[in-house]
């Protein structure tokens, strides 16, 4: 396990230089040299080329996937904490263009906002 770790480390750091096909050729060629799964690389090593590819491309994607995520929940947040903002200022009775000045937005959007939760 130790091995192929030391493998999967040299991968990520080659892509950080060169493509990804050439990253794991160059992990591959260097761990043999080095003495590290040789024998598995040796008798497999176009599956764990194809394998090493298909996982990286899977890693990259799912770390797309959580940045976009976390940039939706900061959008997210960035909302609700205006709009308490705004509900705090019209409770200490603010006028809307003071309100506006503040958050930023146009005294339309804040009667927009007034109008769609007033319940």
């Amino acid at each position: 396990m130790k091995e192929y770790a030391i493998y999967v480390a040299r991968v990520r750091k080659y892509t950080s230089e060169m493509n990804l096909n050439d990253a794991v050729a160059r992990a591959i060629d260097e761990c043999i040299k080095e003495g590290i799964l040789v024998e598995f690389l040796r008798k497999n090593r176009s599956e764990v080329k194809m394998v090493s590819i298909l996982e990286y491309d899977k890693e990259w994607e799912e770390k797309k996937l959580r940045k976009a995520e976390y940039e939706a929940g900061k959008s997210d947040g960035i909302e609700i904490a205006e709009e308490r903002m705004i509900h705090n200022m019209i409770k200490l009775d603010f006028p809307i263009e003071k309100i506006a000045e503040v958050t930023g937005k146009s005294p339309l959007e804040i009667e927009q906002y007034l109008q769609s939760n007033r319940q």
